[in-house]
Order: structure tokens, then C-alpha cells, then sequence
């Protein structure tokens, strides 16, 4: 089953030297490979099943003619120790075994098939007090047992934590661990990270051997979940002399911002979800906060009492009358220049408490009026306004190109591209 070296059979110009000190084996006749996961610096990550169980695995192929030097093949060593060392901790990706062939270390680990957070961070744009501090809690669980296990991750980003699987609320897990080291007191770590936005300046100036440096990291992470935004951007500009008068936009302008960038048939999809919810889900802050703008008590607010709502003491966003036009422009989906209890609520309301599978079959059944299971060009036409952005709107959510769209290409585009099942409704707040 293996492939070894003997003193008659020296290598070829494509076999390189073994560097793990054991026996070199085929992986193919124990694995078969699938699709890419993702590529970086050293190695690419497949998706592998074992062929004798028929489990699914991730399979990290580490080419060793990228292995420059003995630094190099340190490193990738370190990083195998340190993997079986936390491997079956939470909130850390375990480990199942290792081989190396002629030209590959192959490190095969668990799958976990949710995904990057830095591709949800994407998708959400920001997320909410109480999942960001879900999430945090998710990677200081697994830094302190890096640092309960004298390990320093030192690439802590959100690209290297990955959900287990696509359902929203799973469990999250730490990978990355090639630029990791063990802690030792008073020894600099030179070892080269990539990953500047979440490294510590005590990195950048090559001075930190300390666990600090992932808590740092972390801290970049939390205000990147917060805000959408990184805190360090253009060079530190803010900091010295170039920061605007204008304050950072508070939640609710965030939030009408993405919802202005949705498609017609997104925003007319979740108007349908809010009008359809039950009474005692649209209480409570969504509609006293929209009867405080309503200052003439007509049932609607104009951008003028949008722009003063939203300038009020407690959010101080300072927006302009013509900021607070354009979105008030974004969320008037009947397009009557004012904005109702319910396009308030759809343009400031998290997506993914509106998004359930109940609401998604009822609103798709709303668009397909005559229930062919399709959302046609003529079922849009009547709610759209014309022909064309029916056309237009068909083409960009009809990945099948069968010139409709069906109940699966409609809650992809509800949930981002996520096809992945939703929980029950919850309160808006």
C-alpha cells in the first residue's frame, strides 16, 4: 500500500525527500477526492470521502516542492503537532490522520461544511449586538484553549474559522494553524503572517511573544461584526488627522442602506412576510419607534420626519435631507414618496428573523398567483410595473435559465444564495 524509498530506487526529479519520517503512502486508495475548499500560500483543501466508511472529510494537500526551506518544513510539522494536539476541543476543527506520498502532505481533518465566517460577515454586512457576542464567545473558547494548551494561534481572522454546517445558528470552529507556535517566555516570534487587518502592532513590529496578540485579533473581528466595517482602513488615517465630523451610521441607517441595495422582487418579498405577520410581532420598539417619526400622525413619514427620527439624541447619525431621501427612496417599495409601518419595519429589520420557511412558502405563493409553482414574467409584471424589470428581474434570480423562477431559486435569493433551512419566527426588536 505504501511507496518507500529503497537504496536501488533513488528519487526522480519529481520525488522529493520524506519530511515526516514515516512511511510514504498512496491516499488514493483510501480516499477519493471531490471539489476545492479553498487555496492558500502552501496547500490546497479538498473535500475527500474515506473510501472504506464512506465518510466525508476535508483534505488539506500541502505541495512539498513549495517547501523552500527547513523552516518551511518545520513550520508545516509544527502545525501538524499543534493539530493533534487540540484536535477534539471545542470549537477547534479536529484531526484524523496524516500521510505523506512522493509529492504531497496530505492532512486529512473534519469537514465542516458552513463555510467561512468572512463569508457570512459578507452576507449579513454586519450582524447584531447579541449574535456578534454569540460569535466572539465561539473564538475566545477557542483561543483560551489554544493558550490552556501553550499554543499561540497568531492568524486569527474570520476566514480561518469555518461553521460546521450551513445552518445558521452551528457551531464554530478555529482552523489555520500554520503560523501557530508553542509559548515560551522571553522568545520573539518572527515566523511571517500574512493577514495584516487583525495582526497586533506589537507583530508588526516584531516584538510580541505573548498570547495577547489573538486577543487583539479577536477584538478586530467583534468591531468588523459590529460595524461591517474594518477599524483599520487607509492606512490609520482616522487616528491622526483625517477623521470626519459625521458619526459612524447607528444600526437602523446601516440596515436601510442593505435593504436598499436588494433587488425589487427581495423588498417586495419581505413587505409580503410583514404584512402577513402577526399582529403582536409589529408592536412593541418597531412601531413606537415609527409613530415618534410620524409626527403628523398620518400613518406614513416623509424623508423629512425620516432624517429627523433617525438625527434624534439617541442615534445621532447626523443625516442629511437629501441621505434621508435617498433612504426613504430605497424602502418605499409602493414608490408613493412616504413610507409605511410596514416598508419600516421590512427596510430595518434584520433579514434573517423574516426569512423562515413559513414566510418564504407564503410569499412565494403570493407572486405565483396562479400556482404553477413558478414565478412567471406576467405573474411580476402586475407588481413591478412593466415588462422589462419583470425580464430584468427573472434574469438575475433565474440561475437555471428556464426563463422563470422556481420555489429553490426564490429562497436562494431571499437568504443570499443560502439554500439552508431557517428556525422559527422570532420578536423583531
Amino acid at each position: 500500500m505504501g511507496c518507500f524509498w529503497s537504496k536501488n530506487q533513488p528519487p526522480s526529479d519529481g520525488e522529493l525527500q520524506n519530511i515526516l519520517g514515516k512511511p510514504l503512502e498512496d491516499i488514493k486508495k483510501l480516499y477519493s477526492f471531490g471539489k476545492e475548499l479553498g487555496k492558500g500560500n502552501l496547500g490546497t483543501t479538498y473535500m475527500c470521502e474515506e473510501i472504506l466508511t464512506g465518510r466525508s472529510y476535508a483534505c488539506k494537500s500541502i505541495q512539498k516542492g513549495e517547501l523552500k526551506s527547513e523552516e518551511d518544513k518545520e513550520a508545516v510539522k509544527k502545525e501538524i503537532e499543534i493539530m493533534f494536539r487540540l484536535s477534539c476541543q471545542h470549537n477547534i476543527v479536529s484531526i484524523k490522520s496524516v500521510y505523506e506520498d512522493r509529492e504531497c502532505i496530505h492532512v486529512v481533518m473534519e469537514l465542516c461544511g458552513g463555510g467561512e465566517l468572512s463569508s457570512r460577515i459578507e452576507a449579513h454586512s454586519y450582524y447584531s449586538e447579541k449574535d456578534s457576542a454569540g460569535i466572539l464567545k465561539s473564538i475566545v473558547n477557542a483561543l483560551q484553549t489554544c493558550h490552556s494548551m501553550s499554543v499561540i494561534h497568531r492568524d486569527v481572522k474570520p476566514e480561518n474559522f469555518l461553521f460546521s454546517s450551513e445552518v445558521e445558528n452551528t457551531v464554530l470552529k478555529a482552523i489555520g494553524f500554520g503560523s501557530s507556535v508553542n509559548i515560551k517566555q522571553e522568545t520573539e516570534l518572527k515566523r511571517k503572517v500574512e493577514s495584516k487587518y487583525y495582526l497586533a502592532p506589537e507583530v508588526l513590529l516584531g516584538k510580541s511573544n505573548g498570547k495577547e496578540i489573538d486577543i487583539w485579533s479577536a477584538g478586530v473581528i467583534l468591531y468588523l461584526l459590529l460595524s461591517g466595517k474594518h477599524p483599520f482602513e487607509a492606512e490609520h488615517s482616522w487616528i491622526k488627522i483625517q477623521a470626519p465630523y459625521k458619526p459612524i451610521d447607528n444600526v437602523l441607517v446601516l440596515r436601510m442602506k442593505r435593504f436598499g441595495a436588494m433587488n425589487k422582487l427581495k423588498k417586495l418579498a419581505l413587505n409580503v412576510i410583514v404584512e402577513g405577520l402577526e399582529e403582536e410581532l409589529i408592536k412593541d420598539d418597531k412601531d413606537r419607534d415609527f409613530k415618534n417619526m410620524d409626527t403628523d400622525g398620518t400613518g406614513s413619514i416623509t424623508y423629512g420626519e425620516l432624517r429627523n427620527g433617525l438625527n434624534a439624541p439617541r442615534s445621532h447619525p447626523n443625516i442629511s435631507l437629501s441621505e434621508a431621501k435617498q433612504l426613504m427612496e430605497a424602502a418605499d417599495v409602493d414608490g408613493n414618496g412616504r413610507m409605511d409601518l410596514y416598508e419600516y419595519i421590512s427596510a430595518t429589520t434584520e433579514t434573517n428573523v423574516l426569512v423562515t420557511d413559513e414566510n418564504l412558502h407564503k410569499a412565494f405563493q403570493f407572486f405565483d398567483k396562479d400556482g404553477s409553482g413558478y414565478i412567471t414574467k406576467n405573474n411580476l409584471k402586475h407588481v413591478v410595473g412593466d415588462e422589462a424589470n419583470a425580464k430584468d428581474i427573472i434574469s438575475e434570480v433565474d440561475t437555471d435559465n428556464d426563463g422563470r423562477i422556481n420555489y429553490e431559486e426564490f429562497c436562494a435569493m431571499m437568504r443570499d444564495g443560502k439554500l439552508q433551512p431557517q428556525g422559527r419566527r422570532v420578536r423583531i426588536n
